[in-house]
Order: C-alpha cells, then sequence, then structure tokens
C-alpha cells in the first residue's frame, strides 16, 4: 500500500535540509521547509546565542507560510537540529499550528555531537498522539562526510516503507 509522505524540517547551516533531500530522494516524500519570518542570524556565536535564548524561553516564532495539510499524509517525518538539546522553535509553532494525531511518525536531527536523545524524547512528548516508527541522528552531514551516512538514511527509509 502506498503512504504519501511529509518531511517537514528546520534547517539554519544546511545540513537538516540536506538530509531531508536525501530522505525525499529515497522515499518520494514531500519537502516541507519551515522558514520563521525574522531569520536566525547565522555567525558563530550569534547563532548560538540567539537559538539557545529562543530554546530556552520556549520561542514560538511566526512562520512564513508553507503548504502543508496533514490529512493529505500517512507519514511524517520531522527534521531538526539539536539546540540546547532539543528541537528548534520553528518546530514548536509547527506542531501548535497542527496536530498530527494518529499519524505516523518519524524523527531525524542533525548536530555536532553528543546524543540526540532527549531531543527525540521532547519531540515525541509533543507528539505524543502519533506512533513514532524511527529515528535517525547524523553529525554535521553536509561539513563533515562519513561514507556510513548513506547508509543510515536507507536504513531510516526502509523502516518507514
Amino acid at each position: 500500500m502506498y503512504m504519501k509522505t511529509a518531511i517537514v524540517y528546520f534547517s539554519l547551516d544546511g545540513n537538516t535540509e540536506y538530509v531531508a533531500k536525501k530522505i525525499a530522494q529515497n522515499l518520494t516524500g514531500d519537502l516541507i521547509k519551515l522558514v520563521p519570518a525574522k531569520q536566525y542570524p547565522t555567525g558563530k556565536v550569534s547563532k548560538f546565542f540567539w537559538g539557545g535564548k529562543s530554546v530556552t524561553f520556549k520561542d514560538q516564532p511566526q512562520l512564513q507560510p508553507y503548504d502543508f495539510n496533514v490529512d493529505e499524509y500517512d507519514v511524517i517525518i520531522l527534521g531538526t537540529p539539536i539546540w540546547a538539546g532539543t528541537y528548534t522553535p520553528p518546530f514548536r509553532t509547527f506542531l501548535k499550528e497542527n496536530d498530527l494525531s494518529g499519524k505516523k511518525l518519524a524523527f531525524f536531527a542533525c548536530c555536532s555531537g553528543g546524543s540526540a536523545d532527549k531531543c527525540f524524547k521532547k519531540l515525541q512528548a509533543a507528539t505524543s498522539n502519533g506512533e513514532l516508527i524511527t529515528t535517525l541522528r547524523l553529525v554535521d552531514p553536509l561539513t563533515k562526510f562519513a561514507p556510513t551516512n548513506d547508509i543510515k538514511i536507507k536504513d531510516f527509509c526502509n523502516k518507514l516503507r
């Protein structure tokens, strides 16, 4: 049976977008990019300051319009960088605007190191009425190429087929 898939993601430095596009190629899913109305700074110090502040204060930034109707999808994949151990504020807004109850879910996260467990647990708590199928964590896949990344992405996608 064919299941329609949405890959919803936020990417600041391009790592998460890179993985989202690889997943879309493997699963033929629709890409939905979350873009804050007010962009986050990308400088080394400023991005960590603003990102950490936004996570700490549980910001829900206004997003630019995106084309997503939850009822059209069977599987929803959420992709985020990890900021201060959790998912990014644009996802806080997305999850407030969209009820993912009853949907098959998968999460992927890009980080510079460390564990993704805390991020995935928080994301799962925020989507508790969905069915989590699998997760994927990659370390800076765009800038720190690792030959195992493609294998991990294919394994992730195979679990959703």
